[in-house]
């Protein structure tokens, strides 16, 4: 089962100069990432036997299990966001500049002092987190569901941080880390942004925009995109808002098309759009889905306007998909978790859904179609990705 909506409020050349969009207009995102030890840019592999299959051109794929060894892309989120608070504290304090090398400068690292970052958590974001703390040497607090599975707070422990597991959601691990960070001294570094609480995470967002940096001896060319399809995944939507930001920014109302992708019951941005008359609101799904790292209820009110403005498309997909897109990267080569396989699991239902056929035809796509996908993560839960790509 799927469901899908058209954007009512989609803009081909979106204002984004207000001041709220002032982060959007960062542009050192790249330059520090490139000076972090062990970054090397993440291949773009191309899938001719899906395309193939689906009857279309081409489909590439972004795949982000090889990024910084913690298999997972957030890690250009989480560590350019506390690039970003320690250089504001620092310029603040002592009013010299701060760059990326003073990031890996450990004599400038022990004057600032000592610092308890916090985040909420599904897996992926937590262990950013955690890896960028533990190479400051600084502390980490990771607040996680407790349906997590065990390899995800597993690995998030590798890395030197506290766990805490909360009776709840993804949302209500959010606002645990708000209230313990307030109370404790911490320092909240959240994906999500909410009323009151936009920096950090807009950050965040802003560190996502080195994957589609990387791409631009590929396929993002100065003459012209070389795709004609985006699949962006969302959970709270900061890596979907990276995305559309990126393709809207560079190539306006010439940028491809861009479709969002959100597990069924917890499709807060669809809803937003059916639902919310053009503000955010919370999922009205169950919440239960596999692709754990899109279960988030309330979109971040720094990715919302970004998405509403730039997605032709919102389609949220039933997990059946999410395991056969995984199936489908392994017998390519590509290992995708459930969340990681996301785009490619909207993809096959669009191109394959009965229920969708007119969705189909009217975004447009066929036989000369070139897509991109990103899958987002590795197999983060080993246990439950062999068990769905061997089909037991």
């Amino acid at each position: 089962m799927c469901r899908y909506t058209f954007n009512p409020f989609l803009k081909q050349n979106p204002d984004w100069t207000g001041k709220s969009f002032d982060f959007l207009r960062n542009s050192d995102m790249f330059e520090f990432h490139k000076s972090l030890e062990g970054y090397e840019a993440t291949p773009l592999v191309s899938l001719p036997k899906i395309a193939d299959t689906l009857g279309i051109k081409a489909v590439l794929v972004k795949d982000e299990s090889f990024r910084f060894g913690i298999n997972a892309f957030k890690a250009l989120g989480a560590s350019y966001a506390i690039y970003r608070f320690l250089k504001d504290r620092w310029e603040g304090q002592f009013a010299a500049p701060f760059n990326e090398r003073s990031f890996s400068d450990p004599a400038v690292l022990e004057k600032l002092g000592s610092f308890t970052f916090c985040a909420a958590t599904d897996g992926n974001h937590g262990r950013a987190v955690a890896w960028t703390a533990k190479k400051l040497k600084q502390s980490a607090v990771i607040f996680m569901p407790s349906d997590t599975v065990q390899a995800r707070i597993d690995s998030i422990r590798s890395e030197g941080a506290e766990v805490l597991i909360i009776d709840g959601t993804f949302d209500d691990c959010v606002r645990t880390a708000g209230q313990q960070a307030k109370e404790k001294g911490w320092f909240e570094i959240a994906d999500t942004a909410y009323e009151g609480y936009m920096t950090i995470p807009s950050w965040v967002l802003n560190g996502y925009s080195t994957l589609f940096r990387e791409m631009e001896n590929e396929i993002n060319l100065n003459e012209g995109p070389q795709i004609d399809f985006v699949f962006l995944q969302a959970g709270v939507g900061a890596f979907a808002a990276a995305g559309a930001s990126y393709y809207t920014q560079r190539y306006g109302k010439h940028r491809p098309k861009l479709i969002c992708a959100e597990p069924l019951e917890a499709a807060g941005f669809l809803d937003s759009i059916d639902f919310g008359e053009g503000s955010p609101i919370a999922a009205k799904g169950k919440m239960e889905t596999i692709m754990a790292g899109l279960n988030c209820g309330i979109p971040s009110l720094a990715a919302w306007p970004i998405l509403k403005d730039s997605i032709e498309l919102f389609l949220a997909i039933s997990d059946d998909y999410a395991e056969d897109a995984m199936r489908q990267f392994a017998a390519s080569g590509v290992i995708s978790g459930e969340a990681g396989a996301s785009g490619l699991a909207a993809l096959l239902a669009l191109m394959k859904d009965p229920a969708l056929a007119d969705a189909r035809k009217k975004i447009g796509i066929g036989e000369h179609s070139r897509v991109l996908l990103v899958s987002t993560e590795g197999d983060t839960d080993p246990e439950n990705y062999q068990k769905i790509v061997r089909n037991d």
